[in-house]
């Protein structure tokens, strides 16, 4: 039976069409070269899908990669460098031969570096090149960090080169970061922390390593270290990446990166700052194909919910969130904007800086270093007759005094605060300056959260914490004995932490009309929460809400209230 022609398989997988084809055989008719490599420069088709119809052709089978297992033992007879340089993945050995999914099996030079390293024959597999992306990061992950670790051969190294823990110049710092394997191992690290769904990479240099770390869950876990050697060609392959200066090592620098991760953008903000053993490198990812989190999937219960709720449709006044960072304040803010947005209603944000992009509503990063801070900018927007206004934070008295008096003068304001509790915003205010009499006038809430981890659905089972715990966790409200607690016993799914995911537990304080006398005195945080309406309850109080419903740990409460405490 005689095999389909190439353009025939192409057109039957829709990679290409008709015309196209004729007029690329016409070209071949005239050039004498291969059909393949006349349709990739013209653009017809890509390389992966040339090398499917190919793989077809000469009958090499396709494999599905998506569920596939690998034994240790396989993914250890094949070094990452191999893995990683050629994008192919080991998948069993029998006898002397070894069975191998590739993107190209159409690489001479691929068989035949299988074959010095492993002493097997090779038997080709046809694989998607996502798919084995994928596949990659699932079986070497972070570990593909030791591929490189003879990029720069010892013969081309000075003992210079070692004494500095690589201090090459710009022009080899620019030659290392091009490397093929150098940018697939940055671009793995990368895409092994989205694939977590890591919120910051960090890559610290020490004296004989430079360790990787990722934040999971507001925890930092930490993978495979890199090789010393490499410490100056990842970090300047980062630096490329985020259009920084290469050949400065001694300031602090900021960068951003676009970075293209499986479902879409991905958007990376890059920070360097010099340490005794090289620059370390942190890189917060914001993934834009991630939904917004509506406001009844923070974490409420139901009673802060609707207090909140009624909070944002006010007419005038200022809301404020409060916590450290990284407890969900931006996120609180964007639901909530999200939750009242109407094209009938003009909004405005400052932020610093502008995280996700809201459909509808006018968002303004600042620019410090062109004069535009909050408070200029909050300035000119209220020259644009918003009704609503969103400030990213408030940071100092200027720029809380033109959130108060905007409040005052008939506009809704949302802003956040570094504050430990809800009371303790006030009182941070006006220690800032802020006048008690129009603070008293403007307040309507104050939101205070953090975030904790939830137990992992896949392990979660029943289990009995420590006595002592639980009766510290007992104050606030009443446990009855014989209450069921649940933890995660760890499994795959939650990298053995039996945590898997966070929600928020909040503090919602309503100014009532007895608060807002109180505040008129200049009160302690202590009178504010004497005076907090009977409804009030604390985060500590919702924490242990949510471990008496089985959605975390008592030991997750007590860490998360143990770090409210250090801050009062």
């Amino acid at each position: 039976m005689n095999k389909k022609k190439l353009g025939q398989l192409l057109c039957e997988k829709r990679y290409l069409d008709e015309s196209n084809l004729e007029f690329a055989l016409a070209e071949q008719k005239i050039e004498h070269r291969r059909l393949g490599q006349i349709l990739l420069e013209l653009g017809y088709v890509t390389q992966a899908q040339l090398n499917e119809a190919l793989a077809i052709q000469v009958g090499i089978e396709r494999i599905d990669l998506t569920d596939v297992s690998v034994s240790g033992e396989i993914v250890a007879l094949v070094p990452a460098e191999l893995v990683s340089k050629y994008s192919i993945l080991p998948l069993r050995q029998e006898d002397s031969r070894l069975a191998v999914a590739m993107t190209d099996p159409f690489q001479p030079r691929v068989i035949e570096d299988l074959r010095l390293v492993t002493g097997c024959s090779v038997r080709r597999y046809y694989a998607d090149p996502i798919e084995m992306e994928n596949a990659i990061m699932r079986f070497y992950g972070s570990n593909v960090a030791r591929m490189l670790d003879n990029l720069v051969p010892a013969e081309q190294r000075t003992e210079t080169d070692e004494l500095d823990n690589g201090d090459y110049s710009p022009a080899k710092l620019h030659e290392l970061a091009r490397e093929p394997s150098l940018v697939n191992l940055v671009n793995l690290i990368i895409l092994e922390a989205i694939e977590v769904r890591a919120s910051d990479i960090h890559i610290e240099p020490f004296e004989h390593q430079v360790k990787i770390k990722y934040r999971l869950d507001g925890m930092l876990v930490e993978k495979t270290p890199s090789s010393k050697r490499l410490q100056a060609a990842i970090i300047s392959r980062i630096k490329i990446m985020a259009d920084m200066n290469i050949a400065e090592r001694f300031v602090p620098q900021d960068g951003h990166i676009e970075f293209a991760g499986k479902n879409g953008r991905v958007d990376i903000r890059v920070s360097t700052v010099p340490t005794v053993h090289g620059e370390a490198v942190q890189l917060r990812l914001l993934d834009r194909t991630t939904s917004l989190i509506g406001l009844e999937d923070l974490g409420m219960n139901a009673q802060c919910l609707k207090g909140f709720d009624q909070c944002l449709h006010k007419n005038h006044g200022i809301v404020l969130v409060t916590g450290p960072t990284g407890c969900g304040k931006t996120t609180t803010l964007y639901a909530a904007l999200n939750r009242i947005y109407s094209p009938s209603v003009k909004m405005i944000t400052i932020e610093d800086p502008v995280e996700y992009q809201l459909e509808g509503i006018n968002q303004m990063p600042v620019n410090p270093k062109r004069g535009l801070t909050f408070a200029t900018g909050l300035r000119h927007i209220l020259r644009h007759d918003p009704d609503i206004v969103m400030v990213g934070e408030i940071r100092d008295r200027e720029t809380a005094n033109i959130a108060i008096r905007a409040a005052l003068t008939g506009h809704l304001v949302f802003s956040t605060l570094h504050t430990n509790d809800a009371s303790g915003a006030i009182t941070r205010l006006i220690d800032m300056g802020v006048e008690p009499f129009l603070l008293a006038s403007s307040l309507e809430a104050v939101l205070a959260e953090r975030l904790i981890r939830k137990i992992c659905p896949n392990c979660k089972e029943p289990y009995k914490p420590d006595e002592n715990l639980i009766r510290s966790l007992n104050g606030s409200l009443k446990i009855e004995s014989g209450t069921k607690f649940y933890h995660g016993a760890g499994c795959n799914e939650c990298g053995q932490t039996g945590m898997s995911g966070r929600t928020g537990i909040f503090e919602l304080l309503r100014i009532t009309s007895k608060v807002r006398e109180l505040i008129a005195a200049k009160p302690t945080t202590d009178q504010i929460v004497k005076a907090a309406p009977a409804d009030h309850i604390t985060m500590e109080h919702d924490g242990i809400a949510k471990v008496l419903e089985g959605i975390t740990t008592p030991e997750e409460v007590i860490r998360v209230a143990k770090s409210i405490g250090e801050e009062e």
